[in-house]
């Protein structure tokens, strides 16, 4: 799975120093590139939900998403915004290796 473009999520947050971002990915979330992204930190997947979903969370970032649908958000702290590029180049590095 690979991220096709970044958009500025519609829901900001921006006023407490975070920024929401929502990556378009090539295909539809399933279950392996969800348990894929464990490594990306404190991770949660409820597979047992009509619609699953999963959040990862850090000190600097939160990412979440649905199992199924063909985007995810990420909320970072405008002092690392970096990590989004990180979690970008993590995910197109595990398609290319996929």
């Amino acid at each position: 799975m690979r991220i096709l473009e970044r958009r500025k999520s519609l829901e900001t947050c921006s006023e407490a120093g975070w920024f929401a971002y929502d990556y378009m990915l090539d295909d539809e979330i399933d279950k392996e590139f969800i348990l894929s992204l464990r490594p990306l930190g404190s991770f949660v997947y409820l597979s047992m939900l009509k619609q699953p979903f999963f959040k990862i969370e850090t000190d600097h970032y939160i990412l979440k998403g649905i199992q199924g649908a063909s985007f995810f958000r990420i909320a970072v702290h405008g002092d690392y915004l970096a990590e989004a590029d990180k979690i970008e180049k993590y995910i197109n590095h595990q398609a290319n290796h996929a």
